[in-house]
């Protein structure tokens, strides 16, 4: 099995777990990590169906806005009372 495929399936489950905790806590960092790793799963699936040479400055810009986008949940959950 391809690791992108792992990747892909590993993104889409902490997806799905994101907004399932959304749909049970209405907490704004567990949608956070669901956006994130939605990101990257589209980044996963673009490289899976051969588009990642063609679509590298925005796979690039997915990347870092899923990034941006875990490291904004962290710091909402580090800074909640």
């Amino acid at each position: 099995m391809d690791i992108t495929l792992v990747n892909l399936i590993l993104a889409a489950v902490v997806m799905l777990l994101g907004l399932l905790a959304y749909g049970r806590r209405r907490s704004g960092a567990a949608l956070l990590v669901a956006v994130a790793f939605g990101l990257f799963a589209v980044a996963h699936l673009l490289t899976l169906l051969g588009m990642a040479a063609s679509l590298s400055t925005l796979l690039i810009v997915i990347r870092i806005l899923g990034y941006a986008s875990a490291a904004l949940a962290m710091y909402r959950l580090a800074t909640e009372l």
